[in-house]
């Protein structure tokens, strides 16, 4: 593997075979972040808090909005869930549309297929939103499964969607590694650790070098192209794990 100072990659472990990518959907594959911070502005527009920069609100693209809420506005865990339902009102109708996958994202997912690589999405999205915005980009057919949250909210945090995935398509234990996760954010880095993955992160997203690297990823790419670069070289590696 080229060393990351000649294509920004950044490597911790050793190489693995690899079969299986779980890829996060914002920030990651589309720069959703218009939309996500209009439909969070008008949310707290319903609470009586007005916010005119929209980039105050880049920190709510990627983690589950509740948890967003409580930790940047001190909302209740009852506001929390309320201003979910509010940002639904501006967000399933137009917010979702506020959207476009980054440059090179189609082209890095046809590498990866016409390499013979299985694409998963493992998204804190709600599910159903996540298949629309897919097939809204004409990305669906690159994937196997698309995996997303629970409407309820049940399902939101990225390790308990990680695992979703995981048991809807069978992948058990004894082949974890050959699954990696990539995503851009530490709760993809956190949420790949608790069930056993390995982690790209990715940082023409919203998370930053620091937050990544300190969350543990094992790899970071600067570019969509890198991402592809990455993943075919550990498809076609001696399979050592990484774990």
């Amino acid at each position: 593997m080229r060393r990351n100072d000649d294509i920004g990659i950044h490597e911790r472990g050793n190489r693995m075979k690899l079969k299986k990518v779980f890829f996060d959907l914002d920030g990651t594959l589309t720069d959703s972040m218009p939309g996500i911070t209009k439909g969070v502005r008008y949310a707290l527009k319903h609470y009586g808090i007005q916010v005119d920069d929209l980039n105050v609100l880049k920190p709510f693209v990627g983690p589950p909005l509740s948890d967003s809420f409580k930790e940047y506005y001190n909302f209740s865990e009852k506001d929390a869930e309320d201003a979910i339902y509010v940002f639904r009102e501006y967000y399933d109708v137009e917010g979702w549309k506020d959207n476009a996958p980054f440059a090179g994202v189609e082209e890095m997912l046809k590498s990866l297929k016409d390499a013979g690589l299985e694409l998963y999405v493992a998204t804190s999205k709600p599910e159903v939103t996540a298949k629309r915005v897919l097939e809204y980009f004409h990305l669906t057919n690159y994937f196997k499964f698309i995996g997303g949250a629970s409407l309820d909210e049940k399902r939101v945090n990225k390790d308990d969607v990680i695992r979703y995935v995981l048991e809807e398509n069978g992948i058990g234990e004894e082949e974890k590694n050959s699954v990696i996760m990539v995503g851009d954010r530490k709760h993809d880095v956190e949420g790949a650790k608790k069930t056993g993955l390995s982690v790209v992160g990715v940082l023409y997203g919203y998370g930053s070098r620091e937050e990544l690297q300190d969350a543990g990823a094992d790899y970071l790419c600067e570019t969509p192209r890198e991402v592809a670069e990455l993943l075919r070289s550990l498809a076609f590696a001696d399979g050592n794990s990484l774990n």
